[in-house]
């Protein structure tokens, strides 16, 4: 019997996401890799990354897995004008660029949160990362 579970990103390809992001990476970030639930599969900080890069990998990670936008940044251009509607959201929510969903088949399996660089170049690192593990972006 097939499970949910059966549509997530996989450990491996987790695994293959980060060691891409270490290798592609011009300086020290952090990676989360997570279900689609927005549940951690695999993360790293790298050498010399800010403590609270971590977290902020995986909260971008998060909400790129469990919102209905493909992207961290895809979902700040939607609520930039509405207070109301970026109160309502998940209070685990981030609103900074560098979370991407990732797909597989159409369907959404996870997302991949870089943090520790500018914003474009983490999302530009998650896009990649998501590519090297043989998922699709969608941004």
């Amino acid at each position: 019997m097939r499970s949910w579970y059966d549509h997530a990103v996989t450990h491996a390809q987790a695994l293959v996401a980060i060691r891409d992001t270490l290798e592609a990476a011009p300086g020290p970030v952090s990676i989360a890799v997570v279900d689609d639930h927005g549940e951690v599969v695999a993360c790293l900080a790298m050498d010399g990354a800010a403590r609270d890069t971590l977290d902020n990998a995986r909260r971008k990670a998060y909400t790129a897995a469990r919102s209905d936008a493909t992207s961290t940044r895809a979902l700040a251009e939607k609520v930039q004008s509405s207070p109301t509607e970026l109160a309502s959201f998940d209070p685990g929510f981030s609103f900074f660029h560098g979370g991407v969903a990732a797909f597989s088949g159409g369907r959404r399996v996870g997302a991949v949160g870089v943090s520790g660089l500018p914003g474009a170049e983490d999302e530009r690192l998650a896009v990649a990362a998501i590519a090297a593990a043989g998922l699709e972006a969608r941004v």
